[in-house]
């Protein structure tokens, strides 16, 4: 009785979200019997077929769905400015050299809302030849966050991975915890969990084991919450099709290489 009585509410908690934020499921892989942890409904993946990946190996896109709360240069001194903030990429990435060398690059932030799909994308194809977990608090991401608390992104947990484009060369995917359980998992690599009091750690793979990842596969999810950066390197300078405010699904055209230089 007590686990009939646990899969009612369960149910009830899933239908109050999807109302209270407006979540279309027609797009969801839905288990017939339903979802058996709030976690699984939350880290629900999309049917095959429903986000087509846009253009070639030329074009970087989106790693989520969601709305491009900024974008833009990456500045010198290795800077970005996201909502009137300015960040220390370095700072960002959990290692100063590691955002040293993405001066004169591109970033954009893509902030996913409680009503969105919640996995992480890879915005290129290439192999992972690192990924760092950075420690840190769990404030919220939401515009109010961004807005109100200097420095959130760097003070909140993180998972950088870091991939190599035979075409677009390095390119970053932060993914950045949020308020609430804020657990960010990657779907390569187990040995990543967050929010368990573990980190920061850097792990780097040797060439031949290191996990090839398609435009468009996945890296990981977030268990709540949050928001996930693109960072791109100045030797392949991507020119950005997208402006702040503006919704994003995964797959969507972010950049493009470009070829006149």
């Amino acid at each position: 009785a007590a686990s009939h009585a646990g899969c009612a509410l369960l149910r009830q908690a899933i239908d109050v979200y999807v109302k209270s934020y407006d979540v279309d499921l027609s797009e969801d892989v839905i288990p017939p019997e339903g979802w058996d942890s709030f976690d699984a409904f939350y880290t629900r993946p999309l049917r095959p077929g429903v986000r087509p990946i846009e253009g070639g190996d030329e074009v970087l896109v989106s790693p989520a769905d969601g709305r491009v709360e900024d974008c833009g240069p990456i500045e010198p001194g290795a800077r970005v400015h996201v909502k009137g903030h300015d960040y220390a990429l370095g700072e960002l990435l959990g290692d100063p050299r590691d955002g040293d060398r993405f001066e004169g690059g591109a970033f954009a932030v893509v902030y996913l809302s409680p009503r969105d799909y919640h996995r992480v994308h890879a915005p290129v194809a290439g192999p992972v030849h690192t990924i760092r977990h950075v420690g840190g608090t769990l404030l919220p991401v939401n515009p109010f966050g961004v807005s109100n608390y200097p420095n959130l992104f760097a003070r909140n947990e993180r998972v950088a991975v870091f991939q190599r484009s035979e075409t677009l060369g390095e390119v970053v995917t932060i993914l950045v915890g949020a308020i609430g359980v804020g657990r960010i998992s990657l779907s390569f690599d187990d040995s990543v969990m967050t929010n368990v009091g573990r980190g920061p750690t850097t792990k780097r793979y040797a060439p031949e084991r290191a996990p090839r990842i398609e435009r468009g596969g996945e890296l990981g999810m977030f268990h709540l919450g949050s928001t996930a950066i693109v960072i791109t390197n100045p030797d392949h300078p991507v020119s950005l099709a997208v402006q702040a405010g503006e919704t994003v699904r995964m797959g969507r055209r972010l950049g493009d290489l470009e070829v006149d230089r």
